[in-house]
């Protein structure tokens, strides 16, 4: 049933728009292999998640940047490196994933056990099979142990890397490691490059497909939301309210493991699932660890859920860590909606104030959907489910093929993008080849810049709605014919 959804080769394109779009294309210059290879890129479902653990300094920061194929984790392993981002993107063999990182955070107060432990159960709830980086020149610890207990109680698939290991001379060292019960021990130098190829040959086939959580597609199943926002911004407050009687502990200390709360809440007459976020707290001298686990925390919520409801404290200036969380979402491509918790504490003046913040700071997503609520009182909490259901339904929206090209004619034929270099690029056609969020793929004769596809998100929300969803945008350039051999 789900590859009627997903599994098409098309995207979402069905059989007769697709053949007619291949002939649009053809009539444009652009070769078949080309239009399938973008309408894939863009079609993909939600993508499989790969969690990269282990204690710290086995070189799991350095493994990520190799599996990505770029430096953008950070690799210096000190107390206080805080970490905007946790998830990336990666492709191996034609197959992309997603890449959640944990390395770069020890906490002293915790001890090493607990810190790791803490972060691995927040990768492997998120994940759909995990990378165990374990460091061959040392060979297995107490604290090794100690996560594959926890690997095993989680029951997903897990390649073993060894890792430092710079030649034929520490295979050996390698081969000690078959003594932690994870299968075959995969050697590797994550700093050289050195047998990462079959690591990640491994990786796929412990990656499934697609996820296990094919969104939307279960009759009846209920909707996940992940409700996210800075540490004491009042998540499990407002899990609570809404639930009508106390689910969550609104106390726990920072670092303190636990179970994850998925709460089955009904709202509106429908049952949505919780996936909550609530529970990690600041102390002041742990405040740079508390947020990193936050956002590990963060990312994981957020890969299971459908909808991000992201709670603003209306009684303090947006903060940094705020933009993080919204653009952690964004990334991720879930359903948006904006709630601004004690809003009945605000006096005029910091209402004004607010106002001019929201329009500033989060100038990027005035598309989502805002209610303004109090957790404490429960005041407004009856707009929450239709400003879920609105981000949803855009989420969900696909504009025809035909609908679309009809539109991009006439936006072209009015705002032409503008003449750089004696040129001007025109955008030629385009599709929607996915949805969940919204994905286009674009074609056009020449390079369109930056600000002439926000003018075009822009307008394709202005005309087709698209509330409450990020929107993806890919242009494919054709290629000039002469130029391939």
């Amino acid at each position: 049933m789900n590859d009627q959804i997903h599994g098409d080769e098309h995207g979402e394109l069905g059989d007769a728009e697709y053949a007619e779009f291949m002939e649009l294309a053809a009539q444009e210059g652009f070769e078949a292999d080309e239009v399938e290879g973008a309408l894939g890129e863009a079609g993909h479902g939600p993508l499989p998640v790969l969690a990269v653990v282990g204690r710290p300094n086995v070189g799991k920061s350095t493994l990520v940047n190799r599996i990505i194929g770029r430096r953008e984790a950070v690799v210096e392993d000190r107390p206080g490196v805080t970490r905007d981002r946790v998830t990336y993107e990666a492709e191996w063999a034609g197959r992309r994933f997603k890449v959640v990182d944990t390395g770069g955070w020890e906490q002293d107060v915790l001890g090493i056990d607990a810190s790791v432990a803490a972060q691995a159960e927040y990768a492997i709830e998120a994940a759909d099979a995990v990378v165990f980086v374990v460091d061959a020149t040392v060979g297995a610890t107490d604290t090794d142990e100690a996560v594959v207990k926890l690997l095993r109680r989680a029951g997903k698939p897990v390649v073993l890397c060894a890792n430092k290991v710079d030649g034929p001379s520490g295979e050996a060292d390698a081969a000690m490691l078959w003594s932690l019960g994870l299968g075959e021990p995969m050697p590797v130098s994550a700093l050289h490059g050195r047998g990462t190829g079959d690591m990640l040959d491994e990786v796929l086939k412990a990656l499934p497909e697609a996820p296990a959580q094919r969104f939307g597609t279960t009759v009846g199943g209920p909707r996940r939301i992940a409700l996210i926002g800075r540490p004491n911004v009042g998540k499990s407050s407002l899990l609570n309210k809404v639930a009508g009687e106390e689910r969550v502990v609104v106390n726990e200390l920072a670092g303190t493991t636990r179970d994850p709360v998925d709460e089955l809440i009904e709202l509106g007459g429908v049952t949505w699932k919780f996936v909550d976020t609530a529970g990690i707290r600041k102390r002041v001298h742990l405040q740079e660890g508390a947020d990193y686990y936050a956002s590990l925390r963060t990312a994981a919520a957020v890969e299971k859920a459908e909808v991000a409801v992201i709670l603003i404290d209306a009684s303090e200036t947006i903060s940094v860590q705020d933009q993080r969380i919204v653009t952690m979402a964004v990334e991720a491509g879930r359903a948006i909606v904006i709630a601004y918790n004690k809003w009945d504490t605000l006096d005029e003046e910091r209402r004004y104030y607010l106002e001019r913040e929201i329009e500033t700071e989060f100038q990027q997503i005035a598309w989502a959907p805002r209610v303004n609520v109090s957790a404490q009182t429960g005041r407004h909490m009856e707009k929450l489910v239709p400003a879920i259901e609105t981000a949803l339904a855009g989420w969900e929206t696909r504009v025809p093929t035909g609908r679309l090209n009809a539109f991009l004619g006439e936006l072209v034929a009015a705002h032409p993008h503008p003449i750089r270099g004696g040129k001007q690029p025109r955008i030629l056609f385009g599709t929607q080849a996915g949805t969940k969020p919204p994905r286009f793929v674009l074609f056009a004769s020449g390079f369109i810049e930056a600000g002439y596809r926000r003018f075009v998100e822009r307008r394709l929300r202005e005309e087709f709605g698209f509330e409450g969803t990020p929107i993806h945008i890919s242009v494919r350039v054709r290629e000039k014919r002469g130029r391939k051999k």
